[in-house]
């Protein structure tokens, strides 16, 4: 029977996300509502993607119990709204990452999932693909040695978009894309939590971070250094180095399509869209999707491979690094 998912949101990510789950089979995914604050793009969205119901309000669609799974796909300043709006509905619930603004939201958002006995997990979605599956069975296996540096880099220009520069949208380079450098750091040395985080950034008028470097120290003399920046392109790489290798993502890190171990290079290709995409490598949402699936049949309440406590731990790291620089938002005075 087809996992039902109901799809919070009308903007760029709901519709990549709606895109991609069409290229699993569709006995096992199918989109069967929509739900924006504004009816008339929730019909929109419906027609462009054949989705049988369209809801003006997400009490709405909290409330649509012929669906299996709720995707939040609004900007994370609503998130904990949405979030535990559906879940004290007892819904499933996927949601967009950062999955909340600070830790304290973010427990909120866990306390209403464990309270209601439903399934959470953070749509961290560069964790589902083959090349991170891979990179995670590669260390299990000790394929390059003790892992000893880990380098990642994520910069786009982004500056002409508000939700990136605006502090009540959420705006910042490491809330935005520098998450997906962290996580990346957090996957590697599996969940284990840092000694120390040591952030440096500068920031623009608005008073979100422009750009940000975030070193983080491990245990056993291990190191991680993230860049990530929304005013330039940088080599969006990721290399982890190892007393016996290397191991290379050496482009679009955060949904990574090849992969280098010790010099030999394995490709991952992604199936072609079936209507246009916002984002890059965006068919590559269909692993999470997959995840939630699996997740679902067997009865879990989270993810094993980003659990809850990767979350938190991934949150604790970017509220540090928040702090270091001084980027506070409204949510964090709460």
């Amino acid at each position: 029977m087809a996992t039902r998912w109901g799809i919070c949101g009308a903007g760029r990510i709901s519709n990549d996300f709606t895109v991609a789950l069409k290229t699993l089979p569709p006995e096992d995914h199918q989109v069967v509502a929509v739900a924006s604050r504004d009816l008339q793009r929730a019909k929109e969205f419906s027609q462009r993607h054949g989705i049988e119901r369209a809801y003006g309000s997400y009490e709405e669609l909290a409330n649509d119990h012929d669906i299996d799974v709720l995707y939040i796909g609004t900007i994370h300043p609503q998130h904990v709204k949405v979030g535990l709006l559906f879940l004290k509905c007892k819904r499933n619930v996927l949601c967009e990452k950062p999955i909340a603004m600070n830790s304290r939201e973010l427990q909120q958002l866990i306390a209403a999932a464990k309270e209601n006995n439903v399934f959470l997990m953070e749509a961290v979605w560069t964790r589902y693909f083959p090349a991170s599956i891979q990179i995670s069975n590669l260390l299990a296996q000790e394929a390059i040695g003790e892992v000893k540096v880990v380098k990642v880099d994520f910069g786009v220009p982004l500056l002409h978009v508000p939700r990136t520069v605006e502090k009540e949208l959420g705006g910042s380079a490491l809330m935005d894309i520098g998450v997906y450098c962290l996580q990346f750091v957090c996957m590697v040395f599996s969940g284990e939590k840092p000694e120390s985080v040591t952030a440096t950034g500068v920031c623009l008028d608005t008073g979100v971070d422009e750009a940000m470097t975030v070193v983080l120290k491990y245990s056993k003399n291990r190191l991680a250094i993230c860049t990530c920046s929304i005013a330039v392109l940088l080599p969006n790489d990721a290399t982890i180095v190892g007393t016996k290798g290397t191991i290379k993502i050496p482009e679009h890190m955060w949904s990574p399509t090849s992969l280098i171990v010790n010099g030999e290079e394995t490709e991952y290709p992604l199936p072609k869209p079936s209507l246009p995409l916002n984002f890059l490598n965006s068919t590559g949402l269909r692993y999470e999707a997959e995840e939630v699936r699996q997740c679902l049949l067997k009865g879990l309440k989270e993810s094993p491979r980003m659990t809850l406590a990767d979350s938190t731990l991934l949150m604790e790291i970017l509220d540090e690094s928040r702090r270091q620089v001084g980027v506070v938002y409204r949510q964090d005075s709460v």
